[in-house]
């Protein structure tokens, strides 16, 4: 579970509902005003997304809160400790291992290795898998970027109705204050879509994603490493390479300890 995510929106609504205060809160709840802009933007982007996509949609906002993706240090030791049994018992002897590894992008590639096939046909099943990934997560994020994008577009059609209203009505004295409620909360609804739940949607799966990536660029060189028999110092120098400053010290530190 991502506790920053969490924290994040309880903290955003939190602060939000505290400048408001709570007496005054009835006033920043209108219906109409909420049908126009969340349910406008909402009915927007079914009609822009295939249904199979606005399905789909509820795992991509799952992942925003409940993704696990592995940590490279420990990827890194593990293919480190398969070049070092692969360099003593030759390749053969990690078939085995390779079927208690969970990671089915990792098993994949140690499968293929182990069967001898051409490091190039390697290199290349496992590069369109990561072509795809990227791709499927990039459709997952544009739905969420549409999404933000039509909360203040509809809060501004809200807000033109709400204008048209009150100046069609500039003789009833009592129904401009309704009329324009409704012009400015469209408004206000449409930008606490955008920016306090789909955009950082957007940015969490964003960094999500190219943690993934990484991951999956970090086990393909390894795997490529297995398959020319490198040795495992320099397996593990070429993996360290993907990690940032601080991890490589850690990773080199917990291989040393």
């Amino acid at each position: 579970m991502d506790l920053a995510t969490i924290i994040g929106f309880a903290c955003a609504i939190f602060l939000i509902l505290f400048g408001i205060q709570l007496p005054n809160l009835g006033a920043f709840i209108d219906p109409p005003s909420l049908f126009i802009a969340i349910g406008g933007a909402i009915s927007a982007t079914v009609a822009a997304f295939p249904a199979s996509k606005i399905l789909n949609s509820i795992g991509v906002v799952k992942n925003a809160f409940f993704v696990t993706n592995s940590a490279p240090v420990e990827i890194i030791q593990q293919l480190v400790g398969f070049a070092e049994q692969a360099r003593r018992e030759g390749i053969l002897a990690l078939e085995a291992r390779a079927l208690e590894i969970k990671d089915e992008f990792m098993k994949k590639g140690i499968q293929l290795a182990v069967d001898g096939t051409e490091p190039e046909l390697i290199k290349d099943i496992l590069s369109t898998e990561i072509s795809f990934t990227e791709s499927r997560h990039e459709e997952g994020v544009k739905l969420f970027d549409f999404l933000a994008t039509m909360g203040p577009s509809f809060g501004m059609i809200g807000t033109l109705i709400g204008l048209v209203l009150m100046l069609g009505s500039m003789s009833d004295v009592e129904s401009i204050g309704p009329n324009m409620a409704v012009a400015l909360i469209t408004t206000l609804y449409g930008s606490l879509l955008a920016n306090v739940v789909c955009l950082p949607i957007v940015e969490k799966l964003k960094g999500y994603s190219r943690k993934e990536i990484l991951i999956k660029e970090l086990m393909l060189e390894g795997i490529m490493s297995l398959q020319s028999g490198d040795n495992p110092r320099i397996v593990e120098q070429k993996l360290t390479a993907f990690l940032e400053p601080g991890l490589r010290a850690s990773a080199l530190k917990e291989r040393t300890a």
